[in-house]
């Protein structure tokens, strides 16, 4: 007896449209340190199958399958049948907590943003010695990770727009709560509505995101719908910055880390680059970069629910930036800030941080 799912009834097609190829299996982060088949996309796709066939039921026994994944894209990007991985993941997720089945720590995040307005569940974030819900062209929306663990590269963001006369406002933020949209749960509607009415009352006509996935929730999630309506846009710091010349420039060696949320899921690669290109004549790529580029580890919840997997990731993608030489790793995002800085050995001898933040170092 075929099973009734959410994902069965949205994606059977896409999922019995999986040939079974593997060149998901290159670019697959988990894969790549695993080696388990049913950790990348054509396992997955082949356990889902006997899910929709009813030989086997989404329950506990396939948590450890279906919830590690980073949602990363990759295999998306490779895929020659179209299959759109990460959307059915995040369906089966709902489905799999539906049914009563769900990772722990997954349950936990959704406990904490229920009952708190950040993901951490902390009630002081870093004050960062600025003002707060005025009237700007401006706001300026910090994130959990840039509010409550890497709150240096935010100051040094804030302290770059102070430089280049920027009229923009901090708000009492919250959590945009996307990530439980990528954990089997829904948005809070009540957190998302916060967010809108203190961007609203500020009078700003343009939200600048630290963060590449408070930008695609923004933009993508029906709970911030209102904010198209009131035509409000919503950028990505990086996407704002490379209109401006820092007039500063390096001599060291400096590469570049396409986050997956700002690459792979929102289609933003080159504007980190002009920036960068404008402050280090001695740029070069990655082996994996753009679309192809690897994952750091954190995204879709891995990070809290499989930490050491995550760091093995993360480890992977450092690997990289040795092979050239690199002195000094950018990218855009803070959450891959944060776990490339817990993954680094020491014995490497690198820098890395937000572009904002190095050029900040450098003025």
């Amino acid at each position: 007896m075929e099973a009734s799912y959410g994902f069965a009834n949205k994606f059977r097609d896409q999922v019995l449209r999986c040939s079974s190829c593997g060149f998901c299996r290159a670019i697959c982060p988990l894969f790549g340190l695993t080696k388990r088949p049913a950790f990348n996309a054509r396992g997955k796709m082949l356990v889902l199958r006997e899910v929709m066939d009813g030989s086997i039921d989404l329950n506990d026994e396939l948590i450890e399958t279906l919830f590690q994944c980073t949602t990363c894209a990759g295999c998306a990007e490779q895929c020659p049948s179209g299959v759109n991985v990460p959307d059915i993941i995040k369906q089966v997720r709902k489905d799999m907590v539906f049914v009563g089945s769900c990772h722990p720590v997954f349950i936990g995040m959704n406990q904490i943003l229920q009952e708190h307005t950040n993901i951490y569940g902390e009630s002081e974030p870093e004050d960062f010695e600025r003002e707060r819900n005025r009237s700007a062209q401006y706001v300026y929306f910090i994130g959990c990770v840039g509010s409550y663990r890497e709150d240096e590269p935010t100051m040094a963001t804030l302290d770059l727009l102070d430089h280049f006369d920027v009229d923009y406002t901090l708000i009492d933020e919250v959590c945009c709560s996307g990530v439980l949209d990528d954990v089997g749960y829904q948005i809070n509607k009540d957190l998302a509505q916060k967010n809108i009415d203190l961007v609203l009352a500020t009078g700003a006509k343009t939200v600048i995101t630290g963060c590449p996935f408070c930008s695609r929730t923004f933009n993508n999630k029906t709970q911030y719908d209102r904010l198209k309506k009131e035509k409000v846009k919503v950028i990505h710091i990086s996407q704002f910055l490379k209109d401006f010349d820092p007039g500063v420039k390096t001599d060291k060696l400096v590469t570049y880390h396409d986050p997956c949320d700002l690459g792979r899921h929102c289609g933003i690669y080159e504007e980190p680059r002009e920036i960068i290109r404008k402050i280090a004549p001695n740029f070069v790529e990655m082996r994996h970069n753009r679309a192809n580029a690897l994952c750091c580890g954190a995204g879709g919840g891995v990070r809290g629910a499989y930490p050491k997997t995550s760091i093995a990731m993360a480890r992977r993608r450092l690997e990289e930036v040795g092979e050239i030489g690199a002195e000094v790793l950018l990218t855009e995002c803070n959450s891959c800030v944060h776990n490339l800085d817990n993954a680094k050995l020491r014995a490497q001898k690198l820098e890395f941080c937000t572009t904002s933040q190095f050029i900040n170092q450098l003025l």
